[in-house]
């Protein structure tokens, strides 16, 4: 239990609209899911809480750069009000280091 409690204490998330917590074990929810034999690359953000629209919008303007390929590739989709999908291609630990930089 004290270790949780650090864990929490440690974690400090700046005032976004937003917030992606952790699960029981630590872990960040963020997925991987290769689809249509290998064609159709996805990563998942689970159990986003708050404003979904507002992490898209920042992930699409900020985790490429502006112009490159990648940034012109990727898409993010909203589902069942929790959950953001990116498109295009395999991103986890962008992702995972992204969020990690904004206190997640």
């Amino acid at each position: 239990m004290l270790r949780r409690a650090a864990v929490v204490a440690a974690r400090q998330v700046p005032s976004l609209p937003y917030d992606v917590p952790r699960n029981t074990r630590g872990s960040m929810p963020v997925f991987t899911d290769i689809r249509n034999a290998g064609t159709r690359h996805l990563t998942l953000i689970r159990n986003v809480q708050g404003d979904l629209a507002a992490l898209a919008k920042d992930l699409a303007t900020t985790l490429h750069p502006p112009g490159s390929p990648e940034a012109k590739r990727m898409k993010t989709t909203i589902i069942r009000s929790q959950h953001i999908v990116l498109s295009g291609g395999l991103w986890k630990t962008k992702v995972m280091r992204w969020l990690a930089e904004r206190g997640f």
